[in-house]
């Protein structure tokens, strides 16, 4: 395993992420107060930390889900108080419709499906570090 191909894989992938935490904040920034702690969006060079989301992955075997191996989407929130059940889903929605846009741009030609499964959003499909 190179670890360019690695470094490749990781970078088109957070190029993706970041699309999908643009959306978010786009449409649902000013949904919550943000921590007082939590610089406001486009205060830092990386979207991961400023806003009120953050939008990250972690690699996942897939042992429990019927997609398989994958990433699991974390979208977190930022924010003094908790969404409602409405809210979150439509957080939801929006990310997986942002995600679904994105990973084409970042990875042309490579067949990567985004499933949901309950409230995760999940990358899957050809996740080989080949070209």
């Amino acid at each position: 395993m190179n670890r360019t191909q690695v470094e490749l894989w990781e970078a088109g992938l957070r190029q993706a992420l970041d699309v999908v935490d643009h959306a978010l904040e786009d449409r649902f920034g000013d949904l919550l107060p943000r921590r007082p702690n939590r610089p406001r969006r486009h205060a830092t060079a990386n979207p991961r930390y400023d806003g009120l989301f953050t939008v990250d992955s972690k690699f996942s075997m897939g042992l429990l889900s019927q997609s398989g191996p994958g990433y699991v989407i974390d979208v977190r929130l930022a924010a003094i108080g908790h969404p409602t059940a409405a809210q979150r889903e439509a957080i939801l929605e929006e990310a997986e419709r942002a995600l679904r846009a994105a990973l084409p741009e970042s990875f042309p030609g490579r067949r990567l499906e985004v499933v949901r499964e309950g409230p995760i959003l999940r990358v899957t499909g050809d996740l080989s570090l080949e070209g």
